[in-house]
């Protein structure tokens, strides 16, 4: 089964404005966390967005993955990092993330600009 991820992460945003607007003070709060994880200090953003999707595969978590393909593109992450990333989210996840560090490759190729 193929995604579509780009169409994917629309639908999604849908329902994520509503739960921000249903929830506004947790999501606020969730807002402030992300903010405050991603802020680069010994660790860039590109590097924290890295780590984010390698936690996504290993969770597996397609809407995870989709989101911190592309925040790791817009940081600047090539396919040799992405790559890089998925071997290590496969290590810690065994079989699982295997068939998940795909789901990543697949939104790569739909997200990142073509060259």
């Amino acid at each position: 089964m193929k995604t579509n991820w780009p169409e994917m992460m629309k639908e999604l945003s849908v329902s994520l404005k509503e739960l921000r607007g249903g929830a506004p003070d947790v999501m606020k709060g969730f807002s402030s966390i992300a903010q405050a994880a991603l802020a680069p200090k010994a660790l860039d953003t590109k590097t924290k967005e890295l780590i984010a999707l390698a936690i996504g595969v290993a969770i597996r978590c397609d809407d995870c993955i989709a989101f911190h393909v592309k925040a790791a593109i817009e940081q600047g992450a090539t396919k040799e990092e992405l790559m890089e990333t998925l071997g290590m989210a496969v290590y810690m996840g065994a079989g699982p993330s295997v068939m998940y560090a795909s789901h990543a490759v697949e939104a790569y190729g739909q997200l990142a600009p073509k060259s």
